[in-house]
């Protein structure tokens, strides 16, 4: 089974969510891959292109790095996932039960298909992961999308990039879009596992089993 290529927004760290988001799809028990958004760190790149006016193909190779630092939070996060830089390498870790988090640049560097341009962000270069591996592509937001709109409407909006929508047409790709709220839905989709119940404090286990002693003693 090919794994669904899950592309986590960089801006769900803005939001809160994305602690939450990361440990719905660790639990999946369908074959996943993440896409690291760049997030915040992709937002510091453009503020550095406009103040110091560098060209589209340096930001772009440094939007690529930003994305390679959000992946490595993102494995800190959580003990399932593991870095992978080639779709050999994602095959592996899904085969060997774990979440591979796609550190971008090996493969874009050789891929002449992804332009040097922000014409091309995290969601383009997930449907484009999806492309090469024959597989579905989902894009998780911080804002819910309206299950009837077409790539092109999204691309008008400003919800996805350009390329994103060009890569799911010409290939005829699989694609979703999830947001807040839609956790359930996408828990069914991946059938993860439920997450575990929180453990009581220590200091109140304690005080639980105080109560259930006798006063001289244990009952």
């Amino acid at each position: 089974m090919k794994p669904i290529v899950i592309k986590l927004g960089g801006s769900l760290a803005e939001t809160g969510r994305l602690r939450s988001w990361l440990s719905l799809v660790a639990r999946a028990r369908r074959p996943v891959v993440i896409v690291p958004g760049g997030g915040p760190l992709a937002d510091a790149v453009r503020a550095l292109q406009r103040e110091l006016r560098f060209g589209d193909a340096a930001a772009h190779e440094m939007a690529i790095l930003a994305m390679q630092q959000m992946g490595l939070a993102m494995i800190a996060l959580e003990q399932r996932l593991v870095a992978a830089e080639t779709l050999l390498a994602i095959t592996r870790a899904a085969r060997g039960r774990r979440v591979p988090v796609w550190l971008p640049a090996k493969l874009c560097a050789a891929d002449r298909q992804i332009p040097k341009s922000w014409s091309i962000t995290s969601d383009g270069l997930a449907a484009r992961l999806a492309e090469r591996l024959g597989s579905e592509v989902v894009l998780l937001k911080s804002r819910k999308v309206a299950a009837a709109a077409t790539p092109k409407a999204l691309v008008r909006d400003g919800i996805v990039d350009p390329a994103f929508a060009a890569i799911v047409e010409r290939s005829a790709l699989s694609w979703r879009i999830f947001g807040p709220g839609e956790e359930r839905t996408l828990a069914a989709l991946l059938d993860a596992s439920p997450s575990e119940p929180p453990r009581k404090p220590a200091s109140k286990r304690r005080a639980l089993l105080s109560t259930r002693q006798s006063p001289h003693g244990r009952a």
